[in-house]
This record gives structure tokens, C-alpha cells and sequence, in this order.
């Protein structure tokens, strides 16, 4: 289950935002984002929802929660898709920084949430994917339709204000700010880098120097958001 907080967006009414009386009215439940999400989608253009937070925060698990919620399940588009190629990034010296903001490709990126964002013409638009078995990108894995009138756009880097990532923010109809306890959160990433073949001091290293410095970077992203999902255990 997770709760979500309102930072800002349009008032809303106790109705529409299904309130978790167990943590107060500041708070939504899920079916309150989704709420939302349907909402915008009702509005007859293409809507672009961003799911962002620290890594390991859920940003997948809650992207594929929302799309399978939806009929028809809207596609979803993963900012892990744009991760530089492994060689590249050895390269580059970049190895033990994975997940940084210079280990992808962000101009690639952003130039396909421009594309999603625009007019939907009558082409396909093709997204990669990340496939984590291999630790490598797979170019063209998810077709968006021109009849796709919402796509939910989930990565770590949504709301930074950084060239050229700031360019992504206003492509968004509604962006929402994973939560989760640090504790429990760097537990998962430490879980998930052991269960793709690091041992776990590798794992629990990596998660220390790499994903946690990602982490407090992400963390000033939070006030650009509009609504802030607290996600539970």
C-alpha cells in the first residue's frame, strides 16, 4: 500500500482523491493517483504521467501497478531504456557510477518524451527498454501507438533541473515523487544487485558509493513534483 501527499497540482475533492483516513486528509491512497491518472486521461489528448524517486523507491513495481489498472493498459516508458551501453560506460571510466545522470543517454531521452508529448500523428513510436539479465539496453522494445492516449514515463531523473534534463518536466501532465524509507529501500537495492550477480559486500558497496549518492541527488528534485506517493513495505 503506499499514501500519497499533495505538494501541488489542481484543488481536489475528498471524493476523487479516496483519502487514507489512517494517515489523515494530507494524505491519498493509490486509488487516489489513479484517480487522478484516469481523470487526465478522460481529457481526449495523449497525457504523459511521470513516475520519479531515489532508486529503489518503486518506481517500477508502482508504473506496472497503474498500467494494469487501466483499460486498455497504457505503455510504459523507462528511463533505465537510456542507460549508455555497458562498453561505453567502462570507457568512460563510469563503471562504479552506473545510474548517475552521465551514464545515459539524456538527449536521447528527453527528444523522446518531446516526441511522446507532441502530436501523436499516425506513427509509431518506438522505446527501448532495460533489460537488467543482461545489464544492457534494448533498443526499440516498446512500441507507443497513435492511438495511446496515456503513457507513463518512470526514471529517476524526471524533475532534475539540469540541461538537458529539465527540459523533461514540462512535457509531464502529472509527475509523482516516490517515498520509501531509506532503510528499507537500500535493503531492496542491496537484494536486487546480489540477485543479478554481485556478491552482496559488491552489492552493499555499490549501494553505499553509487546509488545512494543518486539518491540524495534525486531527493532535490522532490518539491518539483506534484504529489508526493509515500510507499509502504
Amino acid at each position: 500500500m503506499a499514501k500519497i501527499c499533495r505538494v501541488m497540482h489542481r484543488p481536489l475533492s475528498t471524493d476523487d482523491l479516496q483519502l487514507d483516513a489512517a494517515h489523515g486528509s494530507g494524505c491519498l491512497t493509490q486509488a487516489g493517483l489513479l484517480e487522478l491518472v484516469v481523470e487526465l486521461r478522460s481529457t481526449g489528448r495523449r497525457r504523459l504521467i511521470g513516475l520519479t524517486g531515489p532508486p529503489g523507491s518503486g518506481k517500477s513495481h508502482l508504473a506496472v501497478h497503474l498500467a494494469r489498472s487501466l483499460n486498455p493498459a497504457p505503455p510504459v516508458v523507462p528511463m533505465d531504456g537510456f542507460h549508455l551501453a555497458q562498453a561505453v560506460i567502462n570507457a568512460k571510466g563510469l563503471a562504479n557510477r552506473k545510474g548517475a545522470p552521465e551514464t545515459f543517454d539524456a538527449w536521447g531521452f528527453v527528444n523522446l518524451v518531446d516526441r511522446l508529448a507532441g502530436p501523436a500523428g499516425d506513427a509509431v513510436v518506438m522505446a527501448p527498454k532495460f533489460d537488467r539479465s543482461i545489464e544492457e539496453p534494448i533498443a526499440g522494445a516498446i512500441p507507443v501507438v497513435p492511438g495511446d492516449g496515456l503513457v507513463i514515463v518512470e526514471g529517476n531523473y524526471l524533475l532534475l533541473d539540469e540541461s538537458p534534463w529539465e527540459r523533461i518536466r514540462p512535457a509531464l501532465d502529472l509527475c509523482a515523487y516516490l517515498e520509501l524509507d531509506d532503510e528499507i529501500r537500500m535493503c531492496r537495492l542491496i537484494d536486487r544487485h546480489v540477485r543479478y550477480g554481485r556478491t552482496r559486500p559488491e552489492a552493499e558497496c555499490f549501494v553505499r558509493d553509487s546509488d545512494e549518492r543518486n539518491a540524495q541527488l534525486i531527493k532535490t528534485t522532490r518539491e518539483r513534483a506534484d504529489v508526493v506517493v509515500r510507499m509502504e513495505a
